[in-house]
Parts: structure tokens; sequence; C-alpha cells
């Protein structure tokens, strides 16, 4: 890319070309840099193809200095940031919804040079009227790279935590040594480099991310301040506000409040009635009523070790003595009124009975289906789904009828509530898991297919 642009400014016989490289094209991904200066030569190898890409388009462009009367130089922006940004804020945002901006990885204390977007734009004027001067102004400045700063150094963890305050989260504070994290990091690399073309995501914990959220980054800009005339136009912290105010949609209490007005998931699967503002904890007092009962009838029950039956039998009695001292009360007892059950609690009417039978059909038919293709004999993954199921069934059959209760009772009244909280991450894992599974499958299937043709 870097080459045809090159290309087209000679052939169009354009005066000036300044290049966007990056302050990470002398960053190796492992040493950190203090004060860095434009004789720093490109490492040996990059940390990232951005870094190489970069390194290697900024060395065509000074390279073309002087080329038919073209004249280069290249501008090294050092960590960008400001409004319109797509990457560092969403993603810390995204990070601290997710409670994981809690850590700062290394003592906390190493520095950074960031650079506010209008500086950058700043930067290339800066740039472009110097190579547009004439005499030495224009043959110092031209041919040369320049690193580009706010030239106010910060350590990076501050930095990081006057955003999130900013946006109402919390700071980072929990300290975690790089070198406790290096092992990890190393086996979750590792764990990519075997899983990843089976569809796992790119981590964000490797060895390079931590070496880098722990390293110094601070570099000299006093070369483009004599040359480039370039001064800082805004400060640090007007640039930080500035930003703070673009991002004002995902301030904390914003995101909070989107989601309190929105209909969770677990809601929509429950019905969004009654049963779902049980279940997820939206009327407490209804909710803490039901959970008693549910423990009252486990305990006066179940729990004694009943067989189903015996179990059934006991909770009918016990309905029916309920339903008939209900039914002999007076109106009134000490003032309080007795609200009385009405006929048509008991009453099924045709619609309801139409439905019910309808519902009854189609529960039916769903096995029926399946046992049918099963007996073509061609539908092998439904043949694979039927036992895996059976085996599921068989397994859940070993438990006692006291533990299938506790089980259930526990899972419909804590899985659905956390489901709502954690919606987004528990979604996330689970597209990560079918990707997972649906990747196994079609390999499974590219290996069997070969071996059925050539028999």
């Amino acid at each position: 890319m870097s080459k045809n642009v090159i290309d087209a400014c000679v052939q169009l016989r354009v005066k000036r070309l300044v290049y966007t490289s990056s302050s990470s094209v002398v960053f190796d991904g492992v040493h950190g840099i203090h004060n860095g200066k434009e004789s720093m030569p490109y490492p040996p190898k990059h940390n990232d193809h951005y870094s190489a890409t970069k390194a290697q388009g900024e060395a065509l462009v000074l390279k073309a200095n002087g080329t038919s009367g073209l004249l280069t130089c290249s501008l090294r922006p050092s960590s960008i940031f400001g409004p319109g940004d797509r990457l560092m804020v969403p993603s810390s945002v995204d990070a601290a919804k997710a409670g994981k901006t809690k850590f700062i990885i290394g003592d906390g204390n190493n520095m950074y040079d960031f650079t506010y977007v209008g500086n950058v734009a700043h930067s290339h004027l800066c740039a472009d009227r110097a190579l547009a001067s004439e005499g030495e102004v224009s043959k110092k400045a031209a041919g040369e790279a320049y690193f580009i700063t706010n030239m106010e150094p910060i350590k990076f963890w501050e930095f990081m935590s006057l955003i999130l305050e900013g946006l109402g989260y919390e700071r980072p504070r929990i300290k975690i040594p790089a070198f406790v994290l290096m092992p990890i990091a190393l086996l979750v690399e590792y764990t990519y480099k075997l899983l990843g073309p089976y569809g796992m995501k790119v981590p964000q914990l490797t060895p390079s991310r931590v070496r880098l959220l722990s390293c110094n980054r601070t570099f000299d800009c006093s070369k483009a301040k004599e040359r480039l005339r370039y001064e800082p136009i805004v400060t640090l912290k007007e640039g930080l506000r500035r930003t703070i105010d673009s991002f004002s949609h995902l301030r904390a209490e914003n995101q909070l409040k989107a989601k309190r007005e929105g209909v969770s998931k677990a809601s929509i699967y429950l019905g969004s009635g009654r049963v779902a503002d049980t279940l997820l904890w939206k009327d407490r007092k209804q909710t803490f009523t039901t959970l008693l009962v549910l423990i009252a009838i486990y305990l006066s029950f179940i729990a004694p070790g009943n067989t189903f039956i015996t179990a059934l039998s006991k909770l009918l009695l016990f309905t029916s003595i309920f339903l008939f001292i209900h039914g002999i009360l007076p109106a009134k007892i000490l003032g309080y009124t007795v609200q009385k059950m009405p006929k048509s609690w008991f009453h099924l009417s045709e619609d309801m009975s139409h439905q019910l039978a309808v519902s009854v059909v189609s529960v039916w038919n769903i096995p029926m289906n399946v046992l049918k293709s099963l007996a073509q004999g061609t539908e092998w993954m439904l043949f694979f789904k039927v036992v895996l199921s059976s085996l599921l069934l068989s397994f859940f059959g070993a438990f006692s009828l006291q533990n299938l209760y506790k089980i259930g009772l526990t899972t419909a009244f804590i899985a659905f509530y956390i489901y709502e909280k954690k919606e987004e991450e528990i979604d996330d894992l689970f597209i990560k898991a079918l990707s997972f599974g649906c990747k196994l499958k079609s390999d499974a299937i590219r290996k069997f297919l070969p071996s059925k043709k050539s028999e």
C-alpha cells in the first residue's frame, strides 16, 4: 500500500508526503522504552504485524525522500486517545463491566506517553508547513521520523484510572506482579495454539500483553519541537475531559439504566409473568413466600424418603384438607376478610381444554417423529443425539427424588437470576462452546467422509 502511494505521488508530481507511522515501530514487545529517541533502530523482530508493517511502510516513505522532488517525513504518535476512539475506551469499559479492571499488572509505576488525537492532527499540519518551507527548514525536516506525544508522561494505570473513574467505574487497585501472571499467560498462549483452529477466541491474557501493560513507553519529542515547530495544542487534562465527555453513552449509570429498562432474556424465557418475577427475585416478598412453601413441601413430603406415589398422595391429602378448612372458614375472622377461592379457579374451559390437548399431542409427536427418523437408519447425528440424551437421562435417574428436588429448586431460584445478571458473559461463553463444538463436528465429518468414500 505504501509503495503504491509513493508511486502515485511521484507520477503526479506531488511535492510533500507525510506518513502516519507509530511509536511501536521501535518496540520489540519485551523491553521497555524510556525517553526513546528517533535514533533507535527497528528491532530485529516486532511484537505484532501492525508494528512490522508500519515500520516497513515508514522505511519506504523515508527512502523515497527526494525522488522527483518529493519531500517526505514520518510521524510516530504514541498511544493515541480521544473522541471517536473505537479501541481503548470501549474495550476498557467492556472489561470494567465484566469486572476485569480491578487489577494492576506490575507495580503500577510504569510511565507512558499518550497523545490526544487533536494533537496528532496538529502535528501533521506542522510537518506539512515545515516541508513546504524553503531553505534550511524543509531540508532539516525532510527524510526524517518524529515521535509525537502530548509531552506529559503519566503512569499508565493512572491514565486508565482517570478514564474509568470519569465514566463512573471503579479504578484498578489490586496489584499483581508481572512475574506471577507470566506463567499463566504462557499457558493461555499455548492453549490458544492448540485450540485456535477449533474456534477458540484470541485470548486477552498473553505474554506480550503482560509486558505491554507493565513496561515503560515514553519518547523524546524534542526533535519534532525543533524541526517541525510542533507543540501540543490540547493538554492531557483537557484531552481526557473531552474524551470522557464524548463517551457519555458508556457511563456506568447509563449502562445500568439501559439494562434495567430492557427486558432480559431470562424474563422472556420464563414468560415475563409471575413465574419470571418470582424466579428472578423481582418481587422479593413473593419469591420468599414461594420458596418457603416449596421448602415446606420438601420437608413434609419428600425429605422423609417416601416414594413418588406416597409423596404425591400425601401432597394431595394436605391440599384436600387445606381446601376443605379454607372453605368452611367464615368470611371474616377477627375483622380480617378471608378471600374465598372462586369456582372459576377449578373450572377448565373448552378453549383451555383444546389448548391442553393440542399441547399434549404436540409433545407426544416430538419423540414419535424422532423414532420414525431413527427407523430409517440414515440419521447418524440424530442417533448420536438420542444416545447422548438417554445417557444423560439415566445419569439423572440415578439421583434420588430428594436430590432431584434440591437440585431443581436451587437451579430454578439461582440459575435464572445469575443468567439475568451475567447475560452477556454467559451468552458469549455459550457461543464459544457452540462454535468449538461445530468445529469438532465438521472435522469429524471430514475425517469420516473420505474413509467412507474409499470404501
